[in-house]
């Protein structure tokens, strides 16, 4: 489950435009100034400048038109910037018959792809080999080193690694090319549909829409809905006859409801599973995209809910990170002090679907799951949901004592808190104003890519605290992007090659330079250009090799949505004082129990 955006306020305190500009329902066309590229794109540019210093200040002076031409190359790449042959003989700097043999010289050593711009292939553009992004981006890894080594300009966090050619001594450490244009562009009329959620991950992939049209050859319509709005669309694209998008995003806890109801393809039914590299994805993630052992999406987004706290703040108060629910609540009580403008925590206390995935997972740090799943090694088993008869549990003592601690929370908590839902929470603690937020990964940008924001570089991150009977988890949140089942047929094969484009290593390092804090792929969070981005890619991965990313807390059980929503009001009640924590809860069973005797439609 991913955040739901509210207004455009919330969206100019991110830094640069990781979410902005969402407008619900709506193709968006907002873009970056300067696209993708990151590294290597930092390092075209300094070698391209080099280049012309040398070019205007030495004489005589010979130009390089093989590397004028391969930086033209790349800097479209990065740019989304179709390139011809006339443009790279104009950029070679040489004569044309000169420019020519040396393009000639560049395709044929496996540098430069051709790729039809029309149906009788007369037309073409050119597009970096993946050979040469392999080769640059070793070599750009080399410059920058060297770079930093002469001059003493190691960026921020850069620690000082042995390296051998490019790549790093530590296993798993390989520098990921960016992504590569596709051999044929896509053919798919009206161009590729996709429907999301309007958070900043998504919307990442929004300001890269011109470079991902270059590397699929075809337009990109993309609508973004805010995330119950989103549920109800997809809902309603399965009543068309043709599905009107080629591929969803569906949220991990929906995966049960669509497959039941036949909503969305199984993989191995329209691709080879293997070309997605699934032993790459974190665990969690790849698990929780399978219903009845079979996968019908592919983690686009892994983002676990975490605690953030301000390690300045505790270090100051000589206060340990809070991992138990009963620190929270002390630390909660030293840093309250409402006169000032100051407050303990904050989290998702809206009603409805915002309380209710709060609850759950709060129940899950107590040790409960939100139904009766069997208990294994690790946690609980939500593998083996379908055709399995499950009770709620949403009035056992352990919920209970979940209840007890929001309860507890409401003391400490802002005076907004009971419309708090996913952005509101991380706004003021971005600000300044709390000292303990429940997150989501993806809301980090927030105050990781603000330099003005207290929190910023002052944020230490934390699984979700637990509860007497519980274990450190960080509830798996996110969303898989599926087929729907009524796409149409011409149009499968080429949803599935943009599926596997949108996915791949490659696109999701671009994402996490661009402002994501999601890497759904182990390779990813071990990239040394992501890792320098934010600390969160390898507690991430810590977090998964130590077990403690579960997709438990939330089952993906067809009635799940239903579940959640009826939690978010009952308990709302409760917290507002209407009614006590016992009926609450025991509301909340009864109705959820009458959910789960109703047949799945």
């Amino acid at each position: 489950m991913t955040p739901r955006p509210q207004d455009r306020r919330h969206r100019k305190d991110m830094q640069p435009q990781t979410a902005q500009n969402i407008r619900y329902g709506q193709e968006m066309a907002s873009r970056p100034e300067h696209p993708a590229g990151a590294e290597l794109g930092r390092v075209v540019d300094f070698l391209a400048e080099i280049c012309i210093e040398i070019d205007t200040s030495l004489e005589p002076n010979t130009p390089n038109p093989h590397l004028n031409m391969i930086l033209h190359l790349l800097r479209s790449h990065i740019e989304g910037r179709l390139v011809s042959a006339s443009s790279m003989v104009a950029a070679a700097g040489v004569p044309y018959a000169t420019a020519m043999r040396k393009l000639g010289d560049i395709q044929s050593a496996g540098l430069v792809e051709q790729r039809p711009r029309t149906k009788t292939g007369k037309s073409f553009s050119l597009h970096p080999s993946p050979d040469l992004l392999d080769r640059f981006n070793q070599l750009a890894d080399r410059i920058d080193r060297i770079a930093s080594a002469a001059f003493g300009a190691e960026g921020p966090g850069r620690e000082a690694k042995d390296y051998y050619f490019g790549g790093s001594y530590v296993p798993g450490q390989a520098l990921i090319p960016p992504p590569h244009a596709l051999p044929r562009p896509l053919k798919l009329p009206g161009g590729l549909r996709i429907l999301v959620h309007g958070d900043p991950t998504f919307m990442v992939m929004e300001n890269l829409k011109r470079q991902f049209e270059q590397i699929i050859g075809t337009d990109i319509r993309q609508r973004a809905f805010s995330i119950d709005r989103l549920r109800e669309e997809a809902l309603r694209n399965a009543t068309r006859s043709k599905s009107q998008y080629d591929l969803i995003a569906v949220d991990l806890p929906w995966l049960g409801e669509f497959v039941e109801k036949g909503l969305v393809r199984s993989l191995p039914e329209i691709m080879d599973v293997d070309r997605l590299d699934p032993s790459d994805f974190h665990t969690a993630g790849w698990r929780a995209a399978h219903w009845h052992g079979v996968p019908y999406g592919v983690p686009s987004q892994t983002t676990p809910e975490l605690m953030f706290y301000r390690r300045d703040w505790f270090a100051r108060e000589g206060l340990e990170p809070p991992s138990t629910t009963d620190a929270v609540i002390d630390a909660a009580r030293r840093f309250h002090d409402p006169r000032n403008g100051r407050y303990g925590v904050a989290w998702n206390a809206a009603r409805g679907t915002a309380l209710g995935h709060t609850f759950i997972m709060t129940c899950a740090a107590f040790g409960q799951p939100v139904i009766d799943l069997p208990r294994i090694a690790g946690g609980y088993d939500a593998d083996t949901l379908d055709g399995r008869d499950f009770r709620p549990m949403l009035d056992t003592d352990r919920a209970h004592a979940a209840a007890d601690y929001l309860m507890q929370l409401m003391e400490f908590s802002p005076p907004d808190i009971l419309s708090m839902s996913w952005y509101e929470r991380v706004r003021p603690y971005a600000a300044g104003r709390i000292a303990m937020a429940y997150g989501y990964t993806l809301l980090a940008p927030y105050f990781e890519l603000d330099e003005t924001c207290p929190a910023h570089g002052n944020t230490g991150y934390l699984p979700h605290p637990h509860g007497p009977d519980g274990v450190p988890i960080a509830p798996v949140g996110g969303y898989v992007l599926c087929v729907p089942a009524n796409l149409a047929e011409d149009r499968l094969p080429d949803a599935v090659e943009a599926l596997i484009a949108f996915t791949s290593p490659a696109a999701q390092k671009l994402y996490a330079q661009n402002g994501s804090r999601t890497a759904p792929r182990y390779s990813v969070g071990s990239d040394p250009e992501v890792r320098r981005l934010s600390p969160i890619f390898e507690l991430v991965d810590q977090m998964s090799w130590r077990d403690e990313l579960q997709f438990w807390p939330r089952p993906p059980i067809p009635q799940i949505s239903d579940i959640i929503r009826i939690c978010g009001h009952e308990l709302h009640d409760m917290l507002r004082g209407l009614v006590s924590p016992r009926d609450a809860l025991a509301r909340a069973q009864s109705r959820a129990e009458d959910i789960m005797r109703q047949p799945v439609t």
